[in-house]
């Protein structure tokens, strides 16, 4: 398959600023949300590319558009864990790839409408959520049971013990920008004491698998709604989902906050999973942007330049789009 642009809309048109999602809670507020990439290749090259939205309750895709180069060749595939992959091949010289989307959201923060509640037994688990329970490449929770059952082996078992040890991380782990790298795991993180987001979801994830609850990595936006961001710092931002009770609960060491709009695009162990991008061959990132910012309905479309001018998000109080 072939092709330059994808375009998806939903098959319902509705006709107000507000929708409905499946279990009947408004969505309103809408998010641009998008990244643009752009690889200079000297030789041969593919490029593995996971950044296309993953469905949720608390969001809905109302646009959405995918540019990849210069009619680049592509294959596609979805993988264990849900992520809907592409496979380019490089053109010698500049490759641009650009997603842009426009998405309705609920202004209801991270796990609202769950009670917490206590793990289920292993022996209870979903067979395929079993995985999510043992080491990964980033996520070595083997040599961090001595430290997690020290530091959080008193504490209640279930969201009690995973809310100790987010905030555990969000207070003892310095978060460093530009420190991240590809090398390093939880353990390495626990160390040296600092890290960036992936680095606080790997260890999250590792001290939480120690106790058998099945921990995954996410990535994907996380606009600033309800919270200003001086700086306005726009990235892939990676956090954790745990299943706890029958249903997966966010949990997010970096900020150890209940936040708005999350829009996931990636899940798997770790960021090996995770990553927006895989490069084989003789091609390099040579820009990286990204944006997540919320909109007043009608006044962006996808493909428009980004204008942070027109965002309403990154204050206080939330805006909602009625």
């Amino acid at each position: 398959m072939n092709y330059v642009a994808r375009e998806m809309k939903p098959a319902t048109c509705y006709p107000t600023n507000t929708l409905l999602n499946a279990s009947g809670h408004s969505l309103d507020i809408t998010l641009r949300v998008g990244c643009r990439l752009t690889y200079e290749a000297t030789g041969p090259a593919a490029l593995v590319l996971n950044m296309n939205l993953q469905p949720g309750d608390l969001h809905a895709v109302q646009n959405e558009s995918l540019v990849l180069g210069d009619r680049l060749p592509v294959d596609t595939y979805t993988d264990f864990h849900g992520n809907r992959i592409l496979r380019l091949q490089l053109v010698p010289g500049r490759n641009v790839i650009t997603h842009d989307a426009i998405v309705k959201v609920s202004s209801r923060p991270d796990n609202h409408e769950l009670a917490p509640a206590a793990p289920v037994e292993v022996g209870r688990l979903p067979m395929e959520y079993l995985r999510y329970t043992l080491p990964s490449r980033y996520c070595d929770s083997d040599k961090l049971t001595d430290f997690a059952w020290q530091q959080f082996g008193r504490i209640e078992h279930g969201w009690p013990r995973a809310q100790a040890i987010s905030l555990w991380l969000h207070q003892n782990i310095e978060y460093r920008f530009y420190s991240g790298r590809s090398d390093i795991s939880a353990w390495d993180v626990l160390q040296r004491g600092y890290g960036v987001c992936r680095d606080f979801a790997h260890l999250a994830i590792a001290l939480n698998r120690t106790f058998n609850i099945p921990a995954r990595y996410i990535t994907g936006h996380l606009p600033d709604i309800g919270v200003p961001d001086p700086v306005g710092h726009m990235d892939f931002h990676a956090y954790v989902e745990l299943y706890l009770d029958g249903a997966w609960f966010t949990t997010d060491a970096r900020f150890h906050s209940a936040r708005i709009g999350r829009i996931p695009v990636a899940r798997g162990l770790d960021a090996v999973d995770g990553a927006f991008s895989t490069i084989y061959g003789g091609a390099q990132l040579a820009y990286f942007q990204v944006w997540a910012y919320q909109i007043v309905p009608g006044t962006v479309n996808i493909g428009d330049p980004v204008d942070l001018s027109l965002r309403v998000d990154n204050r206080i109080p939330i805006q909602r789009d009625f």
